[in-house]
């Protein structure tokens, strides 16, 4: 059809000149300055008195000692009267279905679908923002959903908090990560055979790491070993071969993605180490070897010292199935022992609280746990951001204030250095220079 090909050119012509006669203009660059009567700009070290950030296109421009007056035709933040600092981060959430009711959740396991818990992750992903989080890891929910809130919430198209996903976590067939445990055998073999996180043997591992990885995760967990929440009545022993460890943890950082461990008993926290896992998650029982073993390998422990109190208190009151009240209870127990250790021997230690198990919004409550440990306000605010963003491998965008990174920004009333609790009630959040909650109050969105 050459007419239609003549058509066609004729009009690739007419485009083309109708677009040199059109005057094109870069966009305006968004400006806005912070007036912030103190500054943590780099937590771990003292916080700057009155000072000024400029904020250029979501990114921090430069920081001004003094409250410098905003210039002609940027937006102006009085934060005067409040103490300023990063955006937190908390690396151990749970954003998919109902977060901290486990009884409605298992009241609705029949009725509600992956349509239900997308609803819910929305909604759990705006009350970890509020509550200051601006960046989250989240270590297991729904690949493909996760994935999605991820990618519209970095579009702008839904609000919360940046998320690292690391999809579903890798387990062995009836660890902690089968979600057939405890069903009925119809009901069991039905799950299994959609399972794809499930693994036995190296080989069978390597597989599983790569599904995950094709399913958009951007880090990998695994289970070392049994967990609170499981409905059986296993333990929280070892559950994963040392074999099986290490093959996923070498198949996904040959795809540039590190590797956490849930992992409660010291057994499978050291057999994770010597493999070369990036962090524990949780870490409820240590010994000297495996806090021997952190220093030497630099992994960071992530304690979620948060979850087994919340877990034990919904246990007692009936709202979790029995196999799991023991295994609370020991967690809860040899928690805070284990942490002391680890944090008097100096391990490394980063921010993460297991929401999910307890409400989202409530993060924040970890920081006081932390100071029982034997932390200070400081270090542990050091944390949740300094030390978390090493972890994600983002130093470079995330955990302080300073040129060229992310506009990831909280600010709370009084001094958290001194009272760590302050951070409990977080007054202001900007994320990617866009105010989401000021004054307490949260903000219109999207933004205008």
């Amino acid at each position: 059809m050459p007419g239609f090909g003549l058509a066609l050119t004729m009009m690739t012509l007419a485009s083309a000149a109708a677009a040199q006669s059109v005057p094109t203009t870069a966009p305006a660059v968004k400006v806005v300055y912070i007036q912030a009567g103190q500054l943590l700009d780099r937590p771990g070290q003292p916080a700057r008195g009155n000072s000024t950030i400029v904020i250029r296109d979501g990114k921090v421009a430069e920081i001004r000692d003094g409250f410098a007056a905003a210039e002609p035709g940027a937006a102006l933040i009085d934060l005067r009267d409040r103490y300023v600092l990063p955006g937190l981060i908390d690396l151990h959430v749970h954003l998919w279905g109902i977060g901290g009711d486990p009884l409605k959740a298992r009241l609705g396991a029949l009725t509600r679908d992956r349509f239900d818990d997308m609803v819910e992750a929305q909604k759990n992903a705006r009350a970890d923002l509020e509550a200051g989080f601006t960046t989250v890891r989240d270590l297991g929910g729904d690949p493909r959903g996760i994935r999605a809130l991820r990618d519209a919430i970095a579009a702008g198209e839904i609000e919360g908090p940046t998320i690292i996903n690391a999809g579903e976590m890798i387990s062995v067939t009836g660890g902690h990560g089968d979600a057939g445990n405890g069903l009925a055998e119809e009901f069991a073999a039905a799950v299994h055979a959609t399972e794809i996180n499930l693994c036995d043997g190296p080989e069978e591992c390597r597989r599983a790491v790569r599904a995950q990885i094709g399913l958009g995760a951007l880090v990998i967990k695994f289970a070392a070993t049994g967990g609170v929440l499981s409905n059986v009545a296993g333990g929280l022993g070892r559950q994963m071969t040392p074999e099986e460890m290490k093959a996923i943890i070498d198949t996904a950082h040959s795809f540039g993605r590190k590797v956490a461990a849930h992992s409660h008993a010291a057994e499978g926290t050291k057999a994770a180490l010597i493999a070369g896992v990036d962090s524990i998650e949780h870490g409820s029982f240590l010994d000297d070897e495996a806090i021997a073993l952190f220093k030497a390998k630099g992994a960071y422990l992530v304690p979620t010292m948060l979850a087994p109190v919340a877990a034990l208190a919904q246990a007692r009151g009936g709202q979790l199935p029995p196999a799991t009240i023991p295994k609370a209870e020991a967690a809860a127990a040899a928690m805070l022992s284990s942490h002391r250790r680890a944090i008097a021997a100096g391990v490394k230690i980063a921010f993460g609280t297991d929401t999910g198990v307890s409400k989202h919004g409530d993060n924040a409550q970890e920081f006081a746990l932390m100071v029982k440990a034997g932390m200070t306000p400081a270090a542990a605010i050091r944390a949740a951001t300094v030390a978390a963003a090493d972890l994600l491998g983002r130093s470079d965008q995330l955990g302080t204030i300073e040129a060229g990174k992310t506009a990831d920004i909280i600010a709370v009333i009084g001094d958290p250095v001194v009272d760590v609790t302050r951070l409990e009630k977080v007054d202001f959040v900007m994320q990617h220079g866009v105010t989401v909650k000021a004054n307490g109050q949260r903000q219109a969105y999207p933004p205008n």
